[in-house]
């Protein structure tokens, strides 16, 4: 009788079945292995089967064997990832307010796909999608690659830019401008991808977020700007911008109480100085863009916190305050 197609493959489908169906809880008998590989037209015999064992071995699978009457068997005991790593990549996936539901759920099920299918089933049972927005427009994965490309082959890109409209419709910025721009960085912040680089109509550093740029493509011109990027700090530009909205960064010095070294630290990173003042207070001096949302920020920490200068920042806090007011 002629071999089967599947018979020389005989021992990846052997690593397939341990990779896939095992784990210490549920190890694999020889006898269920050879009616496993019966079933996919794969002769196997005990002697054949332990010699494949040892070379799955020998290859560096960690394939170890229980003894037991009732359950003994083989099973594969380190995976790529384990399951609390697994976990902890579904959950970031699945929190992500820049992928789309259906990328969310096709990521989530090839993270379920590096585990056993009893582990698979836990990792199942703690997964949702939240009813939070996520992003509608699953083009922005690829722009996140084209992206990277372009900052890996030293290119410059284009593309277009758009905002939301009162409709809740993206409507091209600046009537469909085509946008020339020198990427260097791809930053995380306000859970949201943006773009960091260099525009290179005005010759300054600028950024974008990339959920809404469209019909990004790479140029085959170099970048500009480099200069600009020498001593470049992208943690310390996301922290001093907040929520993203540019603008010229100022040294501005700020009285919290005691109670509030955890979210300053959080908003400014460990590195940030805190400097006793008094038993209930400290300070720090930290670079900011004044913008609204570092105004709001702020604000909203009520009189937990108080802004000491410079004075003409303090001044501009002061009339945002005294706007708010009188909105009301």
């Amino acid at each position: 009788m002629p071999k089967s197609e599947n018979q020389k493959l005989k021992i990846m489908y052997i690593a397939k079945i341990l990779k896939e169906e095992t784990d210490e809880d549920h190890p694999i008998s020889i006898k269920t292995m050879i009616e496993r590989l019966s079933a996919l037209d794969i002769k196997a015999e005990r002697k054949s089967l332990y010699s494949d064992l040892q070379s799955l071995r020998d290859f560096g699978m960690d394939i170890d064997y229980i003894d037991s009457k009732k359950n003994g068997g083989y099973y594969l005991v380190e995976r790529d990832f384990e399951l609390a790593e697994l976990k902890i990549l579904v959950d970031m996936v699945q929190s992500s307010r820049f992928l789309t539901e259906k990328k969310s759920r096709e990521l989530i099920k090839k993270l379920e796909n590096m585990a056993g299918k009893y582990e698979a089933g836990e990792l199942q049972r703690s997964v949702f999608v939240t009813g939070r927005a996520k992003a509608g427009n699953e083009k922005v994965y690829y722009s996140v690659d084209k992206i990277h490309r372009a900052i890996r082959d030293d290119k410059s890109i284009r593309f277009q830019y758009m905002d939301y409209s009162v409709g809740k419709e993206l409507t091209l910025r600046k009537s469909g401008a085509v946008y020339e721009v020198s990427p260097f960085y791809l930053t995380w912040n306000t859970e949201q991808y943006y773009l960091v680089g260099v525009d290179e109509k005005i010759g300054e550093i600028r950024h974008y977020r990339v959920d809404r740029m469209k019909a990004i493509s790479l140029t085959d011109k170099e970048r500009k700007g480099k200069d600009l990027f020498q001593g470049f700090d992208i943690a310390d530009y996301s922290n001093a911008t907040f929520g993203m909205f540019g603008g010229e960064k100022r040294k501005v010095q700020i009285q919290f109480q005691n109670e509030l070294a955890g979210v300053v630290l959080d908003r400014f990173g460990l590195d940030t100085s805190l400097r006793k003042k008094n038993e209930t207070t400290f300070t720090v001096s930290v670079s900011v863009v004044p913008s609204q949302q570092f105004f709001g920020w702020l604000a909203g920490l009520g009189t937990r916190a108080k802004l000491l200068g410079p004075a003409d920042v303090r001044e501009e806090f002061h009339d945002f305050i005294g706007n708010i007011y009188k909105n009301y």
